[in-house]
């Protein structure tokens, strides 16, 4: 049976295919469009899928879609009748004529050209707890999904068995722990939907100087639940901004997009408000992971099993799920594509086994599920571009032994192999790579390659069984599965390290660790082992292939492009060498 779960109409468009419920491959549209948080019908990312297994859409037997339009609608309409706003209804029925949102099943069937009574479907908070659940490898689970908003919800809790997953209790719109970070992530000047991460580097700097202020918008419930005081925010459609005058005169002014943050040179002005900003992000971190807490705390006192499963947009705070998982009874299990990306795999999941019932479970064993491309597609890339100088190894053992030699030498390294990533991480299939050991990696990354803010740390790539040499990991039975193998859970770095290991190791003495098995991923596994001969230890600086502002490279020949435009050394590209004139 032939499942392709779908996501689109809002940001992070996807596809995903489950082939007698095994997935065979996912990908989100913006690698193929190169337009940031795609949000169209992903028609690239689902024709990827099925050319990969080797189908037409004719073969497809249920394309599942992750959203249910009419409430989405309804809660649209809703909100700006109760302020009144008739123009905002409107703008927004005008703007959803405009860009084709009402029927999104009909245009499936009209661009799959499959019948209508094929497209079906569920609920978005129903997607993100089929993708936490049957993605993981529990047997039964407290499933939490957390996130901006779905249809109206935004926090679900369910239990999961073999009998499938039964939501038990959810919050709904303006309660929103995702829409109250998305309104700190505007009110620090950056993108919404998009740049939340960068509160949370921010937040390494300050201190939480302001959680009682922003504590008191909060209220926890004894049924696991919480509210937010609504005064502070406006999470309206027509909206111009999501936080009101109210929180201006609690916490101050707005930090101005773009602004020089703890640069060499500053002013007393400049240096006060950097801190201002850096305790507010602090303020919020704190407040968000304390709301997590509580909800997952209760959420497995009432549901009864320890084990956790998290998705939802909430689920990428990889501070709050380091943390979470240090206090968890049982095990704790993260989604590696928690936005709604993955909610194109969980559509096609929650499809397969909750609705028509099938018991045959396959967990996502690793996030490598998009596009590979051969030597041939390399070499037509190469002779597509201005590259002159490269060189062909055919070994894949002398390939990792000349890269890991030119990283110890303080080469910086984009390494394009096999299966591109599915989610918002690169795990070594689309990464640039660099040596930590070195003191100015970090600052050089950042400036000539990267061109992002200086207070964004990286994240260190370690073979598994080398990490608890060198960072503080809490015990797991997970392995593969676990939240560390794709670079979602935050852990400290043992005192010694943190000098040794300054270009990974962020202000406050944390790193965003992968772990990476043989298993996994064997020729980036080989490429650690081989660097650890070269400079001592199996561990690289990991960021992900793209500059500031565009998505990952997908094909061989957006790899080149960026690599020729950016301050690289060297582009690794199959069993090809690519280096500057």
């Amino acid at each position: 049976m032939n499942i392709l779960g779908v996501s689109f109409d809002y940001h992070e468009s996807a596809a995903a295919l489950l082939v007698d419920g095994e997935i065979i491959s996912a990908a989100a549209e913006e690698r193929f469009s190169r337009k940031k948080n795609d949000s169209s019908l992903p028609i690239k990312s689902i024709q990827f899928c099925c050319e990969h297994a080797n189908i037409s859409p004719s073969k497809i037997d249920h394309v599942v879609f992750y959203e249910c339009t009419p409430l989405k609608l309804s809660r649209i309409i809703k909100s700006e009748l109760k302020l009144g706003n008739f123009s905002g209804i409107k703008s927004a029925i005008d703007y959803w004529i405009e860009n084709e949102k009402f029927f999104p099943k009909k245009r499936l069937a009209d661009a799959l050209n499959i019948p209508f009574s094929r497209i079906k479907s569920i609920k978005h908070h129903q997607a993100h707890a089929g993708s936490a659940f049957y993605g993981s490898p529990f047997h039964e689970a407290t499933v939490v999904t957390l996130d901006g908003v779905g249809e109206l919800e935004t926090l679900t809790v369910s239990k999961a068995d073999k009998t499938g997953i039964k939501q038990l209790y959810s919050c709904q719109l303006p309660d929103s722990l995702g829409l109250f970070y998305s309104a700190i992530t505007a009110f620090l000047g950056f993108k919404v939907n998009e740049e939340e991460y960068k509160v949370m580097g921010m937040s390494g700097f300050g201190d939480p100087t302001y959680y009682e202020k922003l504590k008191n918008l909060f209220l926890l419930h004894d049924d696991g639940t919480f509210s937010l005081d609504r005064s502070y925010f406006d999470f309206s459609p027509s909206a111009q901004t999501s936080y009101t005058h109210k929180l201006i005169e609690l916490i101050g002014d707005p930090r101005i997009p773009e602004t020089p943050f703890f640069l060499d040179k500053q002013t007393a002005i400049e240096k006060k408000n950097n801190i201002r900003f850096a305790d507010i992000a602090s303020s919020a971190q704190k407040i968000t992971e304390e709301v997590i807490f509580h909800v997952v705390k209760v959420a497995t006192k009432r549901v009864g099993y320890p084990d956790v499963c998290l998705a939802g947009g909430v689920a990428l705070n990889s501070l709050a799920n380091g943390k979470l998982k240090q206090n968890l009874k049982g095990e704790l299990y993260v989604q590696p594509a928690s936005g709604d990306s993955g909610g194109s795999l969980g559509a096609a999941y929650y499809y397969y086994h909750s609705v028509l019932g099938h018991k045959n479970r396959m967990p996502m064993t690793n996030a490598y599920l998009g596009k590979s491309y051969n030597d041939q597609d390399i070499k037509v890339a190469i002779n597509k571009s201005y590259t002159k100088c490269f060189e062909h190894i055919p070994c894949s053992t002398d390939l990792v032994k000349k890269v890991s030699s030119l990283l110890k030498n303080g080469a910086v390294v984009g390494w394009f192999q096999g299966r591109s990533e599915f989610g918002p991480r690169a795990l070594g299939s689309r990464s640039i790579l660099a040596n930590p050991l070195l003191p100015d990696m970090q600052n050089r990354v950042n400036k000539k390659i990267k061109f992002r803010e200086p207070f964004r740390p990286f994240a260190p790539a370690i073979c598994e069984e080398s990490a608890g040499d060198i960072f503080e990991l809490p015990s797991s039975k997970l392995g593969k599965y676990s939240p560390e193998h794709y670079m979602l859970a935050i852990c400290k770095v043992k005192p010694k390290f943190q000098s040794i290991l300054p270009s990974i190791t962020h202000v406050d003495g944390t790193a965003r660790v992968q772990l990476v098995s043989k298993n996994e991923n064997q020729l980036f596994y080989s490429l650690l082992k081989h660097f650890s001969i070269e400079a001592g230890y199996p561990i690289l600086l990991n960021t992900s292939f793209n500059l500031r502002g565009e998505p990952i490279v997908e094909t061989p020949l957006n790899a080149i492009r960026t690599f020729e435009w950016s301050g690289m050394d060297y582009l690794v590209i199959g069993n090809y060498i690519i280096t500057k004139e």
